[in-house]
């Protein structure tokens, strides 16, 4: 406990960012790039094909693609917003930490 005491500045300084480089790094893996990736185009190509062949066949499973579709969108969005929340979450705790380690103490 002595430890954590003597070096509670360094400590706050090194969590905060810690803290600040996580964030950081979170919001650009997720932030989505410019253009379409593979994995979209593929997507699409697959979306495609199963809209042209149950073009030929009957409406039952037309009906259950769309149910599952909105189902997957409906997962995306929220994974989204969970990942800008930690995002937000982190930077403030990140900010905070280095804020609180550069305010001067006083000896009383």
């Amino acid at each position: 406990m002595d430890f954590l005491l003597k070096n509670k500045t360094i400590i706050l300084r090194i969590l905060g960012s810690l803290m600040l480089v996580v964030g950081f790094a979170v919001h650009f893996w997720v932030t989505p790039k410019k253009g379409l990736t593979q994995n979209e185009i593929a997507a699409a190509n697959i979306a495609r094909m199963e809209a042209a062949v149950t073009n030929r066949g009957g409406q039952t499973s037309k009906s259950q693609k769309k149910d599952d579709a909105k189902f997957l969108e409906t997962l995306k969005n929220t994974q989204i917003k969970q990942m800008q929340y930690l995002t937000i979450i982190s930077m403030i705790f990140g900010v905070g930490f280095l804020g609180y380690s550069f305010i001067p103490k006083r000896d009383s």
